[in-house]
């Protein structure tokens, strides 16, 4: 067999795997500087890949690791992830993507306060990602810690937690309020969805920098809900988080100055 003829044999089976596969094409070309629409269909074909049992598990070699030694972590990652610490909820994994990929945030209960809006205008602003995901989970156990206490059941907890469960008090008097007929463990999906909203909001009125982002298209910012049962990320409307872009811009209690000094 000629080598000119085993080469068109292998390119004639490489394309037939592109066009037979377009997430691996698409994971494969690594898209540089992607549109904030781009990188978001890049995480949901990987979430797709990984709920399919079929990761690719790119990125994730020695020679990566080389790379990043080697690169600006801006060259590569295209989303910043707000996300719970929950060791449940492993964010490349669950994207199908690996090193210098994601720029991630984690916190309890993915609450947003100085530390991690800092760290999310870190992301958007000098990593440049062009999307920014604020994910939570079914059966976050920092919403279901707060949920008990919201209706009555008085917790003692050590003295670190409860200054940073206190963002999610709002997200879980509204969930109370728009659904009074749950109580009990009833009301957690509720909660938990709405403590996503809250984290957008909270980021919104916090960072002015992101609203500025997310106001001129030039960053895309998703709210989603990964689902411990199944592995699939459930987005969220997108409808909401523009509604909550467009309050925080009208409201005066927003932080407008998006500069201070390195002291």
């Amino acid at each position: 067999m000629s080598s000119r003829f085993t080469s068109r044999l292998l390119l004639a089976g490489l394309l037939c795997l592109l066009f037979i596969s377009p997430s691996l094409a698409q994971a494969a070309k690594a898209v540089t500087d992607p549109t904030p629409q781009q990188a978001l269909e890049i995480l949901k074909a990987g979430n797709e890949r990984f709920v399919a049992g079929k990761p690719l598990r790119g990125h994730q070699d020695a020679a990566r690791v080389q790379q990043a030694d080697a690169s600006n972590q801006a060259d590569h990652a295209f989303a910043t992830l707000l996300s719970c610490s929950d060791s449940r909820v492993p964010v490349e994994i669950i994207f199908d993507t690996g090193i210098m990929d994601l720029f991630v945030v984690r916190v309890a209960g993915n609450v947003v306060k100085t530390d991690e809006a800092g760290s999310i205008e870190y992301g958007l602003a000098h990593v440049h990602t062009p999307i920014l995901v604020v994910l939570g989970h079914t059966k976050c156990g920092a919403v279901s810690a707060v949920s008990s206490q919201a209706q009555g059941n008085n917790l003692v907890l050590e003295r670190n937690i409860p200054p940073l469960l206190a963002p999610i008090f709002p997200a879980v008097r509204t969930a109370m309020h728009e659904h009074p007929e749950a109580k009990g463990a009833a009301l957690l999906p509720f909660a938990i969805e709405q403590n996503v909203w809250q984290s957008v909001s909270d980021l919104f009125m916090m960072s002015p920098v992101t609203r500025e982002l997310a106001a001129g298209n030039k960053v895309l910012v998703k709210a989603a809900m990964y689902d411990l049962a199944t592995g699939k990320v459930n987005w969220l409307p997108q409808d909401k988080v523009t509604a909550l872009l467009q309050a925080a811009e009208k409201d005066p209690k927003r932080v407008v100055k998006a500069m201070a000094p390195l002291k």
